[in-house]
């Protein structure tokens, strides 16, 4: 065969093993012009079937054709099979694209299928291959290898057993013990699909991100490496040293220790022994905040019981020990109490909690409920004891208002300010300051009705037992007495400014949300499943593999 033809099967070979996606395939029977820079040819003896080219004084053997340049030590041609091995130094350049070097390269003319070994280095524009062991089909346009990889980016090192490069879409595939190592982060991953071109990995299986101050798990997602953004949509949490957020889909960003998530959520302070769900949320590391809305509701456990605290919006700041909870708009709270003992809820317009002072205030048009007690006024204080943990004084503001129903009416003490006390978390004691009234139904040990007080004081304490008022003490008591039922009239059974609101109490956590309708969820938009590829080894390549 003439060098010409040689030369021309050689630049088949090679132009088709640069692993990029340009045009479509030059079929080796086609003839094209090719130039030979440098090198030597011969026949030996002991491989009859090769032409065997060699590197000269000048340098490697080197070939050249339309934009494609490779060098080589020596090459071996076997013109029959279309076949060429290549030894030492192999280097292929196109362009300004795409470049490779290997020890040890062969190729197919036939099938244009390509293997190459020995500290296998791939480059494209924005990504670098290294491996022991490459496989390349000229017509796929995929490379695969299956002993080991590291690929480098501008920012992160990826490294898997299996990877599979598809050109054209310029996508690795990893699997098996894949790993992207970041100065920032590691993540580890089941499956992951990473594009060089945008440098977004796709998360697929059992995955994690583990940073300084954040950890990510997901079993579908993507992450961009590049700008340290990341979208988790299936079993995903971000946990931020004390909190742990959980939810149908989370949107993440390092940069700005930022995260959202949205349908489902919860998210766990796992230094306060409390949650908050929702449906809708962010959370804001470096101001240790968190902002949550949707059937927005904070849990918090203490000694065997769950205090629930609900609102439109509920929005948590500060360090583990400076928590601060504010709820606005339609707030509501419920404290299911020991067994045997009766409920405490409470409605207003605003709530807030406060960690360290152990203070919570019921803002605006406030009811507290505590066992058959309603209580209103301007604004309500439940001061907690941060040592024991309990309930320890109630502070009623302004037309402080209490009514406790009667089978034969509604028991009522109304004046300026209310001051309770808690013993075990039930209310044992009630002083009302400045014009107070009364209105009280008083009965016997037998419970039977002995008359109807009606007295004005300057102040009145009132004793409870069992969550019920047992007994009444006047302070400069100004005028009243005690009727029997039928000498006092009904339409005087009610002192001015009464309203109840009996009808709203909360009697079990689901009436946090009575009356309320609940929240539209948004569609999750989702993250495809990987492509299901065909196998990349055909039957002619099973040689290979």
């Amino acid at each position: 065969m003439k060098l010409n033809n040689y030369i021309l099967v050689l630049f088949f070979i090679w132009c088709g093993y640069t692993l990029t996606a340009q045009e479509e395939p030059v079929s080796p029977r086609e003839k094209t012009q090719v130039t030979i820079k440098s090198g030597y040819w011969e026949k030996k003896p002991d491989v009859p079937d090769a032409v065997i080219y060699t590197r000269d004084k000048s340098g490697q053997v080197y070939i050249i054709h339309e934009g494609v340049e490779m060098w080589c030590d020596q090459a071996y041609v076997y013109t029959k099979d279309n076949f060429v091995k290549a030894y030492g130094a192999v280097k292929i350049i196109q362009g300004d694209t795409v470049s490779m070097k290997s020890n040890y390269s062969e190729y197919n003319g036939n099938t244009q299928f390509a293997f190459a070994s020995g500290e296998v280095f791939f480059k494209d524009q924005k990504t670098s291959l290294k491996t022991d062991t490459l496989y390349f089909d000229r017509i796929k346009q995929q490379a695969f290898y299956n002993s080991g990889g590291i690929v480098k980016d501008s920012s992160s090192t990826l490294t898997s057993i299996v990877g599979r490069y598809f050109a054209k879409s310029k996508k690795y595939q990893f699997s098996s013990n894949v790993e992207i190592k970041n100065p920032k982060y590691t993540i580890n991953s089941e499956q992951l699909d990473f594009f060089s071109e945008t440098g977004i990995a796709y998360l697929y299986g059992k995955s994690t991100i583990i940073g300084k101050t954040s950890t990510v798990y997901c079993e579908r997602g993507y992450y961009n490496t590049r700008k340290d953004i990341g979208y988790f949509v299936k079993n995903s949490r971000v946990d931020y040293e004390n909190r742990i957020m959980y939810g149908d889909s989370i949107y993440f960003n390092r940069n700005k220790n930022f995260a959202s998530a949205t349908n489902n959520i919860r998210i766990i302070d796992t230094l306060n022994n409390s949650y908050v769900r929702g449906h809708y949320a962010e959370v804001f590391k470096n101001k240790d905040s968190v902002f949550i809305t949707k059937r927005a509701v904070a849990i918090t456990v203490r000694e065997n019981d769950s205090i629930y605290i609900h609102a439109d919006t509920l929005k948590i700041t500060g360090k583990p020990d400076r928590r601060v909870l504010r709820g606005f708009y339609k707030a509501r709270f419920f404290k299911r109490g020991q067994p045997g003992e009766e409920p405490t809820s409470g409605k207003c317009d605003s709530i807030y909690v406060n960690e360290r002072t152990g203070i919570t205030k019921l803002l605006r048009n406030p009811i507290l409920w505590s066992g058959e007690n309603q209580m209103t006024g301007d604004t309500i204080h439940l001061l907690r004891n941060i040592n024991t943990d309990k309930l320890d004084t109630l502070k009623v503001y302004n037309n402080s208002f209490v009514i406790q129903k009667d089978s034969a009416g509604y028991n009522q003490v109304k004046g300026e300010r209310l001051i309770g006390l808690f013993t075990n978390n039930e209310l044992d004691t009630i002083n009302i300051k400045k014009n107070t009234q009364v209105i009280f139904f008083s009965r016997n040990e037998n419970e039977e009705l002995v008359g109807i007080n009606n007295t004005t004081s300057s102040s009145i304490q009132m004793y409870l037992e069992n969550q019920e008022i047992r007994g009444i003490r006047f302070i400069k008591k100004v005028n009243g007495k005690l009727y029997p039922p039928s000498q006092f009239p009904e339409n005087a059974r009610i002192l001015p400014g009464f309203k109840w609101f009996g009808d709203e109490r909360l009697l079990k956590v689901s009436d946090l949300f009575k009356g309320k309708t609940a929240p539209i969820l948004p569609k999750i938009k989702g993250i495809h499943l990987p492509k299901k590829e065909e196998d990349f080894f055909n039957n002619e390549a099973k040689k290979y593999n």
